[in-house]
């Protein structure tokens, strides 16, 4: 993972930064988050993941 990209990422990542960063498909991205091992806000039809959680799951920590 690039970590300077990272840093650019902002703190509330939708799915398309998730989708990018694991290299899935829109589908896949959605299937993960509705049964996500990470926390993730649904406002409505909006997701939003922190990026500091997203990467400590992604990370393994």
């Amino acid at each position: 993972m690039n970590y300077s990209v990272v840093k650019e990422l902002p703190e509330a990542l939708e799915p398309k930064h998730i989708q990018q960063i694991l290299g899935i498909g829109g589908r896949q991205t959605y299937e993960l988050l509705d049964d996500a091992p990470f926390h993730v806000v649904r406002v409505g039809r909006l997701y939003k993941i922190s990026k500091k959680a997203f990467f400590e799951w992604f990370d393994g920590e």
